[in-house]
């Protein structure tokens, strides 16, 4: 008898202590073994610590009240930027609306200049790219009173519009190069597209990329001016690549996208070299070059 209520104090104990010695669970027999024990020993709920229990019911009766709140300081910063980048995707739109009408005029103008190459008239192909320099003077007047409205951001947006204007500059050149021989000059441009405000003006880089642009157009002209029976062509472009390459040798350049640009200028003026070359020793150029025009050949 006394065994017996031994053992069972002991299961008791391994029931619930917190910590039950092990030396003692070898001593438990099975459960089955003791029928006469209550059912309700083994459906009581599991131990729960009074220190447990007490937090437990402090951060439930605390509920939300702990839960980090945004500083009005804070929000009020985020919402003001919020309103920023809104007004700046809508200016973004506006600017990317007027810049696909200049892309337009520039396809336009750049498909009836092709017709140079085709030994067409020089007049008549001027006169017909020229229709679209008052179109792009519309155009740029337009989307410089968009950017005004952004006083001081130019530079923030004149990724937008930086490669159509180059192109732009470039079919300008071109034309103004056909009709004088000579260079259209960075003012000149500005004129032409109007520009001439300091709050919105032609860019520097953007007229010198424009430029080497319109020197990749030299060399596919000369052949074609020589395949036309043009055999002076060569020796006046030479002439003008030369001293335009020389101009741009004064310019100290950073290693970017116009450097590279500007490197491309050498192999057009070495392509035209090579069919002034060719046309001179074929007997084919006119005698009345100058000894200055002939000094070109062998320059860089």
């Amino acid at each position: 008898m006394k065994a017996a209520f031994r053992n069972a104090y002991c299961f008791t104990l391994s029931r619930y202590s917190i910590n039950p010695n092990p030396t003692i669970l070898h001593l438990v027999p099975a459960i089955s073994t003791f029928p006469s024990l209550p059912s309700s020993v083994f459906k009581n709920p599991p131990f729960r610590s009074p220190v447990t229990a007490t937090l437990c019911s402090t951060s439930m009766a605390s509920g939300d009240s702990d839960a980090p709140q945004t500083s009005p300081s804070l929000e009020k910063q985020f919402e003001k930027f919020r309103v920023q980048l809104e007004d700046s995707g809508s200016l973004r739109e506006r600017i990317r609306a007027v810049v696909l009408e200049i892309e337009s005029a520039t396809r336009l103008m750049q498909a009836s200049l092709l017709l140079v190459h085709q030994s067409k008239p020089i007049p008549e192909v001027l006169e017909k790219a020229k229709t679209q320099i008052n179109v792009l003077k519309d155009l740029f007047n337009k989307l410089a009173e968009v950017v005004r409205e952004c006083p001081g951001q130019y530079y923030r947006y004149h990724g937008d519009w930086r490669t159509e204007t180059q192109m732009v500059v470039s079919l300008l050149a071109f034309m103004h190069w056909l009709e004088t021989g000579t260079l259209l000059m960075h003012t000149e441009a500005e004129e032409k597209l109007g520009l001439n405000d300091s709050d919105f003006g032609l860019d520097v880089e953007d007229y010198l990329v424009g430029i080497c642009f319109m020197s990749n157009e030299m060399p596919r002209y000369v052949v074609n001016q020589v395949t036309a029976g043009d055999y002076d062509c060569p020796r006046k472009v030479l002439k003008f690549l030369t001293d335009l390459h020389a101009a741009f040798r004064m310019l100290n350049l950073r290693n970017d996208f116009l450097r590279k640009k500007f490197d491309t200028m050498k192999y057009d003026l070495r392509r035209v070299e090579e069919v002034y070359y060719d046309v001179k020793i074929r007997g084919l150029a006119t005698s009345g070059d100058s000894v200055e025009d002939q000094g070109t050949q062998g320059q860089p």
